[in-house]
């Protein structure tokens, strides 16, 4: 079938969104977002809004999720339309616009229409000659895309690609999404279930799944001691949970991170972004793994810390370039600056790439479900100079342990559905947005396919996924790719003049960690 009949048949399939339906679907929140698509008709027409769907629409949260793909070959983008139709346009999210419901107290609707993919797919024409820096054009280009919001007489994403070589590939794609689509978990997974592993085009990507770690001291314990030691574990997650709930409470009432060079002003959300990336060795972060007993996500929180710290003495030092001896060397970090991120996690399970890859080609029995279910974790970050690189890696490991003994999502998530119910979507985003700008950064940890894949043919380089929007001046994604890690910084650039700088330093921190091991 060809890109044409396709848009033939979408065209019988679909009815313009002019067409006034005798009944609009009433769905509770938690119905609404379990909708399993596949158990959907194709052609069902209308789709309220999400309780998460419509925070992202408040001009607070206008939030944006970017991933940038680096491709080995030059881009064809008469190879991409056709695809396209056939795959991501078949989600229902891809292929229907946002409506407000004047009639029905102004409520928010998902309603399908057709999609011209000329307008989703952006191919600029690019001046070769007057390029100084393909890197930073590419660099620029992306940052005044973060000035822009989607045009909202269309679905809310768009791809764009530019064929333009930069030092790690020949050809850039750039595909956006409003985040009000699905979270940035679900929405990298659907790209991934769009692309194929290169050895066999047939096959899917192998994303590692997560193993839950059993308890090495659990066997040793049997009888009375082993169910003391169980109703000892209740306690910790209890407790954990409470505290983690109290500090989210005190968090949105008065508890705000230190004013540090890191933390942005009022209205941050509103600043356009700069996105710079390095890449680094996974095999690196694996050493580090395996000779401390740990996980990635340990070492990419530990070396996270190490370059802030870096990064922080640095500046820090630079206001007191005036003083004696305030070199990088020297401890120019205030004493107990406190510096968290806020992880919004979808607590919804992920169904993996299969089963979005399965909805996509409208197979039946797929599990793929979509939407929202997003819970806050606050997590502290140590921030200080340390004689012993080893120490931020430890810290991290304690930290993250502490944090897995919790369901602080899960409450924190409820919390938020109540305040909803209870108080409206405009209550609702004023208290998720002084959660956010009282704390300092944003973090996350994507796991990324093990072989190299093909976006419809066009094999990748490297991704790197981010997002604009949020009231940070700091968000720091992590994106793993067969055996390359890629760290990814959002900033501020009134707020971080030099990220590029801030990169370098999270980079040197792996260096300085590795070593430390080699030479232990």
């Amino acid at each position: 079938m060809d890109h044409e009949e396709g848009i033939r048949l979408r065209k019988r399939a679909l009815k313009p969104i002019e067409t006034k339906r005798e009944k609009i679907h009433k769905l509770g929140a938690e119905e609404e977002e379990e909708i399993c698509w596949c158990e959907k008709e194709i052609n069902n027409e209308e789709e309220p809004l999400s309780p998460s769907a419509r925070l992202f629409h408040e001009p607070n949260f206008n939030v944006h999720i970017i991933a940038i793909m680096g491709c080995v070959t030059r881009i064809n983008p008469d190879v991409i339309k056709p695809r396209l139709f056939h795959t991501l346009l078949n989600h229902p999210r891809f292929s229907s616009l946002l409506v407000v419901d004047e009639k029905n107290g102004g409520k928010m609707k998902w309603v399908r229409t057709e999609v011209d993919l000329d307008k989703h797919v952006i191919v600029p024409d690019v001046n070769h000659a007057d390029m100084e820096s393909p890197d930073h054009f590419v660099e620029d280009y992306i940052f005044e895309l973060s000035k822009t919001s989607m045009d909202k007489s269309r679905p809310p994403w768009d791809l764009h690609l530019l064929n333009v070589k930069t030092s790690q590939s020949e050809a850039v794609g750039i595909f956006r999404v409003h985040h009000s689509l699905g979270d940035g978990t679900s929405l990298i997974s659907l790209l991934l279930a769009c692309t194929h592993q290169v050895s066999d085009p047939e096959a899917l990507p192998t994303i590692p799944m997560k193993k839950e770690k059993q308890d090495s001291r659990k066997g040793e314990f049997g009888g009375f001691w082993g169910w003391l030691f169980r109703f000892w574990l209740v306690l910790q997650f209890v407790w954990n949970t409470i505290v983690d709930v109290f500090m989210f409470m005190a968090t949105a009432v008065f508890l705000k991170d230190s004013n540090s060079p890191l933390k942005g002003p009022p209205g941050i959300e509103h600043n356009p972004r700069r996105f710079v990336f390095r890449t680094v060795s996974l095999d690196d972060m694996k050493f580090i793994k395996n000779a401390m007993n740990m996980t990635v996500n340990d070492v990419a929180l530990g070396m996270t810390q190490a370059g802030l710290s870096r990064y922080l003495n640095r500046r820090y030092g630079e206001n007191k370039k005036d003083e004696e001896g305030s070199t990088q060397k020297k401890n120019n970090i205030p004493n107990k600056i406190r510096l968290r991120s806020t992880l919004l996690v979808n607590i919804r399970p992920s169904a993996g790439i299969q089963s979005l890859a399965d909805m996509m080609e409208k197979k039946k029995g797929s599990e793929a479900k979509w939407g929202n279910w997003i819970g806050y974790i606050l997590l502290p970050f140590t921030i200080g100079l340390k004689d012993d690189p080893l120490d931020y890696i430890r810290k991290a490991k304690s930290t993250i342990d502490r944090k897995k003994n919790s369901f602080e999502a899960i409450y924190t998530f409820f919390i938020a559905e109540i305040v909803l119910k209870l108080f409206g979507i405009k209550v609702a985003s004023a208290l998720s947005h002084r959660i956010i700008s009282h704390t300092t950064m944003c973090f996350s940890n994507l796991v990324g396919p093990l072989e190299e894949i093909g976006f419809y043919g066009h094999q990748i380089a490297y991704l790197a996924p981010s997002s604009y929007g949020q009231p940070h001046a700091l968000m720091i994604n992590f994106q793993s790719y067969v055996n390359k890690m890629t760290i990814v910084l959002s900033v501020d650039e009134d707020t971080i003049p030099d990220p590029h700088q801030l990169c370098d330093d999270i980079v040197e921190s792996l260096r300085l960690i590795k070593d430390a091991l080699l030479h232990n």
